[in-house]
């Protein structure tokens, strides 16, 4: 247990076993003390007769063999009924130092019982006058070693009154193993909280793996129980709960900041009023003797949501091991907020990070970078610029995901590699996707500028008036908004070093986009009144360039998911590449209808020239749609290869 931080948090009723066993030990090595004490004095008498015995003793004690023999060896009686022994003084010590802390034992459990054996020792401690370095007293000796009668007169006598309190308070304070707690003198009515908190804790043990902590200690302590984990092994790592009825209070600390909000943040789905995180001073505790302390309290409705907080408590702390190191591996490749988030995923989804760090942390995902994508992302680039924020935290999560099951389940490492390496590869074609989906957008645009002159068109045969002016204004705009769309595009190919045929394709779209943005122009200064003769062809052309441009954005759309291995997808972009080559045959076939008439007819020029050059933008659109049908087809091809 780290008794340290526990003293320092003022919650010394669960260190009352551990101060139980201190004091029987420090009984077991005072009673070693007062017979080398007795040994010497028979030696300093008769140092031929009297041989050192006591090898066994002191061993079992802890105490040094070979200086205690040394020191009766040494042992000589000298003027004034007084001996001299190599040691004498620190072994005299020593003996009034395990008393004290026989004393300290006491007090812990017995308040009244400590003071009084206190008061004991100060009488003795007062009737010893000072004595030459390495010298004592005979009769000092007998005070300290003597068993006087009932008046607690002698140092002996207060070591055996010590020891039955120490046996007392022991035996009310027995030590159990309960729910793979340690547990010392719980009622009947603690034993359900006790076995909440470690259900949790036991359900999400496992994903410690190899590293040690966790140890859980339970005490009844007055009206409480007090729980305590020791977490990791950070020495003021700790959290201590306090139990009394329906109310829990939680006391956690911790040598990280961040750590710390972190735990507080797990329980948000509780109604918990938690303190300021107070920033401690303790020597020996943290970095500079610096640790920050939060303390929690939850008032249950009832018995059961004060389990249920507990048993989320001790689900929690394994989340807690070497997460500081986890959140620096994962901001290496992602921003210091979103690797917190990716490790509170972890541990709400009770995946955890021990995993990861356990197959490599750092290393896992770099090999993952370097074997699935070495073109795609360069060394040290972080992966939320590579794939984007969402996906970069997805594909994360994956491999903490993977990691953990790879470990719990007994797999093979290399096998958790390849998933994880083809969830990169798989992240990769989503940006792909997600690019593409920018070329569906395009063409989307396309046919709004194709619908508009083909509505130019239908209004036209129908001797209806029409806004021109107003097409050739709507269809800039979107020619201007497509230019901006391609810009954005180019920069994201760049940026993700996506595949070539994607620039490819959305350059295809910006050059379509044009030539009905042209033909939009030219059709807002065609004359008033068109022949029926040419209108007839002009509207079949008008709807292949509109059947062209659903096409192009149906096999785009398609051609995105085609690397999941969807077959329906690839048969629904071969079908719209069909489309778009047909849209261009049925353009080119229009616009020669549309020439024939022109050139064997009797039209003005001003008719004829506006009417030629809206048919030759129109069907150069469908010209481009089918060279982006062309680009597509071997997009998909590519894809249907790996």
């Amino acid at each position: 247990m780290k008794s340290q931080i526990i003293e320092e948090l003022g919650q010394t009723e669960i260190l009352l076993p551990a101060r139980i066993a201190q004091g029987l030990a420090a009984n077991d090595r005072v009673k070693v003390r007062l017979s080398v004490l007795q040994a010497a004095a028979r030696h300093a008498h008769d140092p031929a007769g009297s041989r050192f015995n006591l090898n066994d003793e002191c061993r079992q004690a802890g105490i040094d063999t070979m200086a205690m023999e040394a020191l009766v060896n040494s042992a000589a009686l000298i003027a004034d009924a007084r001996i001299l022994a190599t040691g004498l003084r620190a072994l005299e010590a020593a003996i009034w130092g395990d008393v004290e802390a026989m004393i300290d034992a006491v007090r812990a459990g017995d308040p009244e019982a400590g003071d009084s054996a206190r008061q004991r020792l100060t009488v003795l401690r007062s009737a010893a006058s000072p004595q030459p370095a390495d010298t004592l007293e005979l009769s000092q000796i007998g005070r300290l070693t003597h068993i006087s009668g009932g008046n607690g007169g002698s140092l002996h006598r207060l070591v055996m009154d010590l020891h039955k309190a120490l046996n007392r308070l022991a035996a009310e304070h027995a030590e159990e193993e309960f729910a793979g707690a340690h547990v010392h003198g719980l009622s009947a009515q603690d034993r359900p909280v006790v076995e909440a908190f470690m259900r949790g804790l036991d359900a999400t043990r496992k994903l410690k793996f190899d590293h040690p902590g966790l140890a859980t200690t339970a005490a009844r302590a007055g009206a409480r129980l007090i729980i305590q984990n020791d977490i990791g092994e950070t020495d003021a790592h700790v959290v201590v709960i306090a139990v009394d009825g329906d109310t829990v209070t939680v006391t956690y600390t911790d040598v990280h900041l961040a750590r710390a909000r972190f735990f507080t943040g797990l329980f948000r789905d509780f109604a918990v009023q938690w303190s300021g995180l107070d920033r401690k001073s303790a020597e020996g505790l943290g970095d500079d003797g610096v640790f920050y302390l939060v303390t929690g309290q939850f008032i249950a409705s009832d018995t059961k949501a004060r389990d249920a907080f507990l048993e989320t408590i001790g689900a929690s702390l394994v989340f807690l091991i070497d997460w500081n190191k986890a959140r620096k591996v994962l901001r290496n490749w992602i921003a210091k907020a979103d690797a917190i988030a990716v490790l509170d995923w972890a541990a709400r989804h009770r995946v955890g990070h021990r995993g990861f760090l356990a197959l490599g942390g750092d290393e896992l995902v770099a090999s993952a970078v370097h074997h699935a994508t070495p073109t795609r992302i360069g060394f040290g680039e972080r992966l939320d610029h590579a794939l984007g924020r969402e996906a970069a935290m997805d594909f994360l999560k994956t491999v903490l995901r993977v990691s953990a099951e790879a470990l719990l389940e007994g797999g093979s490492v290399r096998l958790a590699r390849d998933r994880i390496e083809a969830d990169l590869v798989r992240h990769l074609q989503r940006v792909d996707r997600l690019l593409l989906a920018i070329v569906v957008r395009q063409t989307g645009l396309a046919r709004d500028i194709a619908a508009g002159i083909a509505q130019f068109i239908a209004e036209q045969q129908a001797t209806r008036p029409f806004d021109r002016a107003a097409l050739a204004a709507q269809a800039h705009h979107i020619e201007e908004k497509a230019d901006r769309i391609a810009l954005d595009a180019r920069q994201e190919i760049e940026r993700f070093e996506a595949d070539r045929s994607i620039e490819l394709l959305v350059n295809q779209a910006e050059q379509t986009i044009d030539e009905l943005e042209q033909a939009a122009f030219i059709a807002s200064l065609v004359p008033e009144a068109i022949d029926a003769k040419l209108l007839a062809p002009l509207a079949t052309l008008c709807a292949a360039a509109v059947e062209g441009a659903e096409a192009a954005a149906t096999g785009a759309s398609a051609a995105a998911d085609v690397p999941d291995g969807r077959q329906i997808d690839s048969e629904d972009a071969f079908a719209a590449i069909a489309r778009l080559i047909e849209a261009e045959h049925e353009g080119d076939r229009a616009e020669r209808a549309i020439t024939a008439i022109v050139l064997r007819g009797d039209f003005d020029q001003k008719t004829a020239l506006s009417v030629l050059e809206l048919t030759r933008a129109i069907e150069r659109a469908t010209d481009r749609f089918a060279g982006f049908g062309h680009l597509l087809r071997e997009r998909v091809l590519a894809d249907l290869k790996t």
